[in-house]
C-alpha cells in the first residue's frame, strides 16, 4: 500500500471513529441530530456526515459539539487525533464526561484534583528523600 493510501485510510478511520463516538454521546444524552445541530450551530447535514464518518470535523466544530453536549472539548480532540492523550485517570475521565455539571464546574474539579495529586506526590517525594538521607547517615547508638 502506497504511503498516500495509508494516510487516507488512517484519516478515514479517524473520521469514522470520532463520528461514531459523537453519535454515542448524542444518543446517551438523548438528543436528536437536529437538536444537537441547533445547540452547536453546526448544520444538520454536516453533523449527520460527521456521525457517519464521511467528514472529519475541525477543532472548532468539535469545540462547538462538545459545548452542546456539555463535555470537555479535550475528549473529542483526543478521540479525533488532534491531541495526544494525557495520563489516564478514571477520576479525570469521569469528571470530563459528566453531563450533569457545567464546563466551569468541571474545570474547577479538575484543578482541585490536580492540586491534591500534586500535593500527595510532593509529600511522597519528600518521604523518599528523608528515607534515603536516613539510610546514608545512620545514627550511632552509644552503649
Amino acid at each position: 500500500m502506497a504511503p498516500e493510501e495509508k494516510l487516507s485510510a488512517k484519516v478515514s478511520t479517524a473520521a469514522s471513529d470520532i463520528g461514531s463516538f459523537i453519535r454515542d454521546l448524542r444518543e446517551n444524552a438523548q438528543v436528536s441530530v437536529r437538536q444537537l445541530a441547533e445547540r452547536s450551530g453546526v448544520s444538520n447535514p454536516y453533523l449527520s456526515q460527521v456521525e457517519r464518518g464521511l467528514r472529519k470535523p475541525s477543532a472548532d466544530v468539535l469545540n462547538q459539539i462538545a459545548k452542546a453536549l456539555r463535555i470537555s472539548a479535550e475528549v473529542l480532540y483526543v478521540r479525533a487525533g488532534i491531541l495526544e492523550p494525557s495520563e489516564t485517570s478514571h477520576v479525570r475521565d469521569a469528571i470530563i464526561t459528566d453531563t450533569a455539571i457545567t464546563e466551569r464546574q468541571k474545570q474547577i474539579l479538575l484543578d482541585i484534583y490536580a492540586s491534591f495529586t500534586q500535593q500527595n506526590e510532593s509529600i511522597q517525594n519528600e518521604s523518599i528523600q528523608k528515607e534515603s538521607i536516613h539510610e546514608e547517615c545512620p545514627t550511632h547508638d552509644s552503649d
